[in-house]
C-alpha cells in the first residue's frame, strides 16, 4: 500500500507541478501568471498533449526569476530540468523536487524522472530515492497518435486576452541560440488602469524565441511588474539521437501499474 500510494502520488505530483501557480516571482510562459506551466508527461514541454517526432534533442531547461519587493528586498529563484526526446516522440524529464513552492519536497537532493512513451502508449514516474516506478497506461496514445508538427500557439498572456487592443505583437527576426535557429516575437500586454484595481496601466512584456526544428520555445523572457522578471532557456543542446534505454525504467525498479482515471 505504501509503494502504491507513493507511485500514485508521484503522478499526481507531476500533473500538479506542471500546472501549479509559481512561487513568488512567477515563471513567465513556463508557469501561470500569463501562460501554461511546463508539461512533459505525454507530450512536449510547454505544449500539453503534443507528440513531436523526427526532432530528437537533449538539453537543460533553466528558469531564473528575479523580483524586487517594495521594501527593497530581492528574491532570486532558479530551477532546472534535464530534457530528452527521441525521433519517435518519446520524452524524458529529470526534475529536482526541492524548492517547488507549496508542494514542498523531502529534505535532501530529491529527484523524480518522468518518461512518456507514445509508441507503447505508457508513461512512467520514477522515484530514484527508493527505486520504484509507477507505470500509467495511456489509451489512444500509441502509434498514429497526435503529432506536434503544427504552428506554435499564440503567446499572448491569458489575462485580458479577450480585448485584442490590449495586446501588441511584433517580430524580432531570427537568431541562432545554443546552435539552434529560432524565430523571435515580442508580445506586449497592457492592462488598463482600474481593470484589476490598479491605479496606472500595467505593461507585461514577453519575448519568445521559437525553434521550428525542435518545435518548442528555446528562450523566453518575461517582465511583469507584479511578479518580476523571468528568463527560461534551453541550454547544452545536443541534436544527437539519445539512447533508447533512457525511456525505459531500470530493471531493478519495483513497478506499480495504474490506468488513467482508475483507482488501484
Amino acid at each position: 500500500m505504501q509503494v502504491r500510494n507513493l507511485a500514485l502520488g508521484l503522478f499526481i505530483f507531476a500533473a500538479t507541478l506542471f500546472a501549479q501557480g509559481p512561487p513568488p516571482g512567477g515563471r513567465g510562459r513556463f508557469g501561470p501568471n500569463g501562460g501554461p506551466g511546463p508539461r512533459f508527461l505525454g507530450g512536449e514541454p510547454g505544449m500539453p498533449g503534443r507528440i513531436v517526432t523526427n526532432a530528437p534533442f537533449t538539453g537543460d531547461l533553466v528558469t531564473e526569476t528575479s523580483q524586487t519587493l517594495s521594501d527593497g528586498n530581492h528574491i532570486h529563484q532558479s530551477t532546472s530540468a534535464h530534457l530528452v526526446r527521441d525521433s519517435e516522440g518519446r520524452t524524458r524529464r529529470e526534475q529536482s523536487l526541492n524548492g517547488l513552492g507549496p508542494l514542498g519536497a523531502p529534505a535532501g537532493d530529491t529527484q523524480a524522472v518522468f518518461i512518456s512513451d507514445p509508441v507503447a502508449g505508457v508513461s512512467y514516474a520514477l522515484n530514484p530515492s527508493n527505486r520504484t516506478v509507477s507505470k500509467l497506461a495511456e489509451p489512444g496514445r500509441g502509434r498514429g497518435g497526435r503529432n506536434g508538427k503544427q504552428p506554435p500557439p499564440a503567446d499572448a498572456p491569458r489575462w485580458g486576452r479577450g480585448n485584442s487592443q490590449d495586446i501588441k505583437t511584433e517580430s524580432l527576426g531570427k537568431q541562432t541560440i545554443e546552435g539552434v535557429p529560432a524565430d523571435g516575437t515580442r508580445v506586449t500586454q497592457t492592462i488598463a488602469a482600474g481593470a484589476m484595481g490598479n491605479e496606472l496601466p500595467i505593461q507585461v512584456v514577453t519575448e519568445r524565441w521559437y525553434s521550428p526544428d525542435l518545435h518548442m520555445d528555446i528562450l523566453t523572457k518575461r517582465s511583469d511588474p507584479r511578479f518580476g522578471e523571468t528568463v527560461t532557456k534551453l541550454t547544452n543542446v545536443s541534436r544527437a539521437e539519445p539512447s533508447h534505454t533512457l525511456f525505459e525504467p531500470p530493471a531493478d525498479y519495483k513497478t506499480v501499474e495504474s490506468r488513467r482515471g482508475a483507482q488501484q
